[in-house]
C-alpha cells in the first residue's frame, strides 16, 4: 500500500523509535493518519476494528514516552494492539492479519519484539507485566512494565488477584485501566457498574487535586479532609479499590487527548512501585458507523469504509452456533428449570435471543469462566437444569471447576462448546484442539460430538435429559446443510450409526469428520461409523467391526494425544484385541491461523489429506 501521499508522517515510521523522534505538536496529526490507516487496512482484510480505533491515542502516547521494547508493553486480550502492530515495523504487512502466514490476529512474542507477552485469552496482562516486573528488578534491570487491560477483562479473577500481589511485593508496574464501557459483550457486574459512575466525575477529580494545594498548608485541616476523603471517595470513583490494592490511583483522564496522555504517562514513567492509571476511551473512535455500533463493528469481515453499515453474512444453512440458540429458547420454553449462562459471550455463542425472551433465566458472569462453571453447580444443587454456553478454549479457564464442582458431585450441567476443533483466523489461542482429550477422562462424563446440525439439536437435547454432566462439542461455522427437525429428541447414549458400508477397512470419524470420512470412505469402499460420543464409546459395535474388519481408521479435530482415537485403543486393548489401528487427528503443535478449510488440509484433516494418509500408512 502506498503511504507516501495520503499518510507523511506514518510513511517515516517504521519502529517506536522514529514516534519518539518526531516532535510533539506532531503527535495529534500521527493519531488521525494510523486511526486512517487502521480504517484503510481493517477495511481490505477484515479483523478486530472498533477496540483498535479506541486506543489509537493511548499507543501513540505509549511508544512516545516509554523505551520501547526496552520498557515493555502488555496487552490484555491483544483485539486493542492493531495500532500497536502498525508503529511496531508490520504496517505493510497489515493487510495479512489472521490470513495464513499472515500477521498474527494477537500479539505473539514469536512475530515482534514489541510483543511481550502473547495473549489471546483475557484477564493475563497485569499477571504477566508483573512477573515480568519481579524479574527485571531481580536482574537489577531498569525497564517499565506496562499492562494495558480493558474494563472488560478486569472484572476477571486473575486481574484482581494479580493486583492483589502487585501491591504486596511492591513491584515497578504501571496498569493502565482503558475505559470504554465496551467488551466483546457489553460488561456486566458490580465492578463494571462501579466504574461507570467514574465517567461523570471529572468535576470531583478537579476539585479533589484542587483541595489538596489549598488544604496542604493547613496540616490539622489537611488531616482531618484525607481522612475523610479515604470514606467518602470510594464511593465517587474506584481510587479506593485500587490504593486498597496497594496501587497509587491516577485518573480517570481523557484518552483521546494525546497532549494529556503524554504528560501524564511521563509523570507516572519514573514513579517506583505498582501504579494505576485510569482512562476513558470511545470505543470505534473516529469512524462513526463503529461509534454508534461499536459490538457489530468489534470484528469485521472486509467492508466499503465509505459505506455507514457492513455486508451483510450469506443467507442458507444456519451456523452451529444457531442451530445451538434455537435450540436453547425452544428447550426453554418446554421446560422452565433450563438456566442459560454465559462468561461475556452472548453474541459469540448465540444467545441473544434467549437473553430478550428469558431474562430472569439468563445469567451473563463476564470474563469468568470459574465462577460460571460453578454458579452452575449451585444453580444445579437445587434443581435447574443449567446449560453453560462456552467457546472449547475458555472452558480450559474453568477446568478445574469442571472436575471438582461439576463432575465430582455428578451434578446436571450442560455444556455447549461451540468453536471445538479449528477456528480458522483467530489462532491458536481460541482453538477447541483438546476438549476431547480434557473431556473424556473426567468421571461421570458424557461426551459427544454432532456429525450435522440435526443431530447437534438432538445431542443438545440428549445431554439436557441426561442425569448428570454432558457436553455438546460443535465447530465454528455452518454444517453440511441437513434439514433440521423441530422436534426435541433425544439419541440413545453410547450409540453409533453406520454412514456407509464397505468392506476390510473401518473408518471411525467424530462431529464434523464425518463428511470428510465419508467421500473418503466411498472412494475406498470403506465402512464409514459416525461414532457420535466419545463418551461412553459404543463398545458393541466397536467389538462386531473388530470381528469383520482388517483395520480401524479413527478420525477426529482433536489433538490425538488422549482424544477419540486414543479411547479405542484403550479399549481395544482392554479387550486383548491386536489389530492395526490409524489414528487421525490434529498434530501435536499449536496450528496457526488461516481460514477453517486452509488449516484442516494443512493438518490433512480435509478429505484428501484422509485418503492419502490412509493409503500411505495402510496399503
Amino acid at each position: 500500500m502506498n503511504l507516501t501521499n495520503e499518510f507523511t508522517l506514518l510513511h517515516d515510521i517504521d519502529s517506536p523509535a522514529d514516534v519518539r523522534a518526531l516532535p510533539k505538536e506532531s503527535l495529534r496529526t500521527l493519531c488521525d493518519e494510523l486511526r486512517a490507516y487502521l480504517t484503510r487496512t481493517v477495511s481490505i482484510s477484515g479483523g478486530h476494528f472498533s477496540a483498535g480505533l479506541g486506543t489509537v491515542e493511548l499507543t501513540v502516547a505509549l511508544h512516545y514516552v516509554f523505551d520501547t521494547p526496552t520498557d515493555q508493553l502488555v496487552w490484555d486480550v491483544g483485539h486493542q494492539a492493531y495500532p500497536h502492530k502498525i508503529l511496531t515495523g508490520r504496517k505493510e504487512r497489515m493487510t495479512t492479519i489472521r490470513s495464513l502466514g499472515g500477521v498474527s490476529a494477537f500479539p505473539s512474542r514469536f512475530e515482534s519484539e514489541y510483543d511481550a507477552f502473547g495473549v489471546g485469552h483475557s484477564s493475563t496482562s497485569i499477571s504477566a507485566a508483573l512477573g515480568m516486573a519481579i524479574a527485571s528488578q531481580l536482574r537489577g534491570e531498569d525497564k517499565k512494565m506496562v499492562a494495558i487491560i480493558g474494563d472488560g477483562s478486569i472484572t476477571g479473577g486473575m486481574a484482581f488477584e494479580a493486583m492483589n500481589h502487585a501491591g504486596d511485593v511492591q513491584a515497578n508496574l504501571l496498569v493502565i485501566l482503558n475505559d470504554n464501557e465496551m467488551s466483546i459483550s457489553p460488561p456486566v457486574g458490580a465492578m463494571n457498574r462501579y466504574l461507570t459512575k467514574v465517567l461523570s466525575s471529572k468535576i470531583y477529580s478537579s476539585v479533589r487535586e484542587e483541595s489538596k494545594k489549598a488544604l496542604s498548608g493547613m496540616p490539622s485541616v489537611w488531616e482531618l479532609a484525607r481522612k475523610t476523603e479515604e470514606h467518602v471517595k470510594g464511593m465517587i470513583v474506584p481510587g479506593t479499590l485500587f490504593e486498597e490494592l496497594g496501587f497509587n490511583y491516577f485518573g480517570p483522564i481523557d484518552g483521546h487527548d494525546i497532549d494529556v496522555l503524554v504528560s501524564t504517562l511521563e509523570n507516572l514513567r519514573d514513579l517506583t512501585g505498582p501504579v494505576f492509571l485510569h482512562i476513558v476511551t470511545k470505543k470505534g473512535k473516529g469512524y462513526e458507523p463503529a461509534e454508534k455500533d461499536p459490538l457489530a463493528y468489534h470484528g469485521v469481515p472486509a467492508f466499503d469504509p465509505t459505506m455507514d453499515c457492513l455486508p451483510k453474512s450469506a443467507g442458507g444453512k444456519p451456523t452451529y452456533t444457531e442451530v445451538f440458540g434455537q435450540w436453547l429458547c425452544d428447550m426453554a420454553e418446554q421446560d422452565e428449570r433450563l438456566l442459560g449462562i454465559t462468561p461475556a459471550m452472548r453474541e459469540g455463542s448465540g444467545l441473544v435471543e434467549f437473553s430478550k425472551r428469558f431474562p430472569k433465566r439468563y445469567f451473563d458472569v463476564a470474563i469468568a469462566e470459574q465462577h460460571a462453571v460453578t454458579l452452575a453447580a449451585g444453580q444445579a444443587c437445587q434443581g435447574a437444569k443449567p446449560v453453560v454456553a462456552i467457546y472449547s478454549t475458555f472452558l480450559q479457564r474453568g477446568y478445574d471447576q469442571l472436575i471438582h464442582d461439576v463432575a465430582l458431585q455428578n451434578l446436571d450441567v450442560l455444556f455447549a462448546l461451540d468453536r471445538g476443533g479449528l477456528v480458522g483466523p483467530d489462532g491458536p489461542t481460541h482453538a477447541g484442539s483438546f476438549d476431547f482429550s480434557y473431556m473424556r477422562c473426567i468421571p461421570n462424563m458424557l461426551v459427544m460430538a454432532p456429525a450435522d446440525e440435526n443431530e447437534c439439536r438432538q445431542m443438545l437435547t440428549t445431554g439436557f435429559h441426561h442425569p448428570g454432566p454432558a457436553s455438546v462439542r460443535y465447530p465454528r461455522g455452518k454444517g453440511p446443510g441437513v434439514a433440521i427437525d423441530t422436534a426435541l429428541t433425544s439419541l440413545p447414549i453410547g450409540k453409533a450409526e453406520i454412514r456407509h458400508f464397505g468392506s476390510r477397512l473401518a473408518i471411525l470419524a467424530w462431529g464434523a469428520m464425518v463428511k470428510p470420512a465419508l467421500e473418503v470412505g466411498r472412494q475406498l469402499g470403506a465402512t464409514v461409523v459416525n461414532m457420535r460420543f466419545v463418551k461412553p464409546l459404543d463398545e458393541d459395535l466397536l467389538l462386531d467391526l473388530a470381528r469383520e474388519y482388517q483395520a480401524f481408521v479413527t478420525v477426529e479435530e482433536n489433538v490425538v494425544a488422549g482424544g477419540a482415537g486414543s479411547a479405542v485403543n484403550e479399549f481395544l486393548q482392554a479387550q486383548s484385541i491386536l489389530m492395526p489401528v490409524l489414528n487421525i487427528g490434529l498434530p501435536d503443535k499449536f496450528v496457526d491461523q488461516g481460514t477453517r478449510e486452509e488449516l484442516l488440509a494443512l493438518c490433512g484433516l480435509d478429505a484428501a489429506g484422509i485418503l492419502e494418509r490412509i493409503q500411505r500408512v495402510l496399503s
